[in-house]
């Protein structure tokens, strides 16, 4: 295999596999992880921005193929974004701190053993 053509299988992978993180997190794949579709769009999103730079830094640099590859997977992923936003399907987020609190709160409701003595 020529440098060019592993090059060129690396840079597929690796969209290809950030394309399939995203989807993960927009919750049209199951998480290995935890047996279920989950949907995070804070980390979806992030992962669209990384492939967007991507783009920007790789311009002039990619084959027609990969170009297309990148621009085709990135507006498929927008568009479940976008699909998957408006649907309303992303769970909030705990917040560590509100469970924090109620744990202190709760510790505080319980009264004090006194030692005998």
């Amino acid at each position: 295999m020529s440098a060019q053509t592993s090059e060129t299988a690396l840079f597929h992978g690796l969209v290809v596999s950030l394309a399939a993180t995203v989807m993960q997190y927009l919750g049209k794949t199951i998480n290995p992880m935890t047996n279920k579709a989950e949907v995070n769009l804070d980390a979806a999103q992030t992962m669209i921005d990384t492939l967007d730079m991507l783009t920007v830094k790789t311009k002039g640099n990619l084959s027609d193929a990969e170009a297309k590859l990148l621009g085709g997977i990135l507006a498929e992923l927008k568009l479940n974004y976008v699909e998957t936003m408006n649907s309303g399907k992303e769970e909030p987020a705990k917040e560590p701190a509100a469970e924090e609190n109620a744990a202190a709160d709760s510790a505080q409701s319980e009264p004090d053993a006194e030692p005998n003595g």
